[in-house]
């Protein structure tokens, strides 16, 4: 099998990549434009496997997309603007990106011989819950220029599933975390931050709820809906494991030996979500399970960044 994986460079697309090499015999086809959350160096441990090829490129560019999907039987959208603040200082990238460039991708595989198109969602789609959980069924009431966005993605997928009868998978997952995270995100925001000295930035009160699953969780999930997925489906990807911002932020601080006079209280974000919470039921009758406890995952990441200062500390430089 042959996958197109747009977006390759980025945090979850590079762990997924680097999963599917050395879990299976699928060759990648990597679609990457390169922007400043890609980094090359994620994927230095694969980049001369024979089966990995990258192309550089914008999943808005049609000919550029043409030239990846040649003799591919799946695509594999990551590619996207995924950063909150960032599409509240400005949207429009948001809209290129995630809604142009999805459209793009969606009309190259209907004229292609790829048999799945599989889009990478997110559970901001459904705006906040104060309790229970959301299914795949639940109303979308995005509440932020991202997730709108992501939203507006996933009714073209829809309508092209409808329309043309292109077989299509939606997943949503929870908050990732892990490897490999490109320092802008609150995990690595903070523990690099306190590699340097520096305090943590928590937004208001930290009251804010997520639920939170680590990226090898999620890529293992998103390769099961390949494998077993039923065409037309959506799946949702999740943990179970909840927490206040708050609570993350001393588990951090705890977790690196510092006290919480290195919290530095900021102004709340504009529509800031309180809660986001998934039902995982679903993608769990296929076989997945999440194999990371949140305790255990936070360990091993806050060991990676500390371990790959050399990965993470140009990143952080260049913003």
């Amino acid at each position: 099998m042959k996958l197109l994986v747009t977006g390759g460079l980025g945090f979850i697309g590079s762990n997924f990549i680097r999963k599917v090499i050395r879990e299976t015999d699928y060759e990648i086809v990597n679609l990457d434009k390169v922007t400043y959350a890609s980094n090359p160096a994620s994927l230095n441990d694969i980049k001369n496997e024979k089966r990995y090829k990258f192309i550089k490129g914008d999943i808005c560019d049609k000919e550029k997309v043409k030239e990846a999907i040649k003799d591919v039987d799946v695509v594999v959208n990551f590619a996207a603007e995924s950063h909150v603040d960032r599409s509240l200082a400005d949207f429009s990238p948001f809209i290129e990106t995630n809604i142009k460039g999805t459209t793009v991708l969606l009309n190259e595989t209907l004229n292609s011989r790829a048999s799945l198109f599989l889009q990478i969602s997110t559970d901001e789609v459904y705006g906040q819950i104060m309790e229970g959980f959301f299914t795949e069924k639940s109303l979308l009431q995005p509440r932020n220029p991202y997730s709108a966005s992501k939203a507006a993605a996933e009714m073209f997928v829809n309508a092209f599933k409808e329309t043309y009868g292109l077989p299509t998978i939606i997943t949503r997952s929870s908050n990732n975390y892990g490897p490999y995270q490109f320092p802008e995100k609150v995990i690595p925001l903070f523990v690099t931050n306190l590699l340097e000295g520096k305090k943590i930035p928590l937004y208001g009160e930290g009251k804010q709820i997520r639920e939170w699953i680590h990226v090898e969780d999620n890529c293992e999930g998103i390769l099961t809906t390949i494998k077993k997925g039923k065409k037309g489906e959506i799946y949702n990807i999740s943990s179970g494991e909840e927490l206040k911002n708050i609570d993350l932020t001393k588990a951090i601080l705890s977790k690196m030996g510092f006290g919480e006079e290195m919290i530095q209280k900021v102004e709340d974000r504009k529509g800031h979500d309180f809660r986001y919470a998934l039902d995982s039921k679903k993608i769990m009758e296929l076989g997945w399970k999440p194999k990371y406890n949140f305790d255990e995952g936070l360990k091993l990441t806050i060991d990676w960044y500390k371990q790959n200062e050399a990965w993470w500390k140009p990143l952080k430089e260049k913003k």
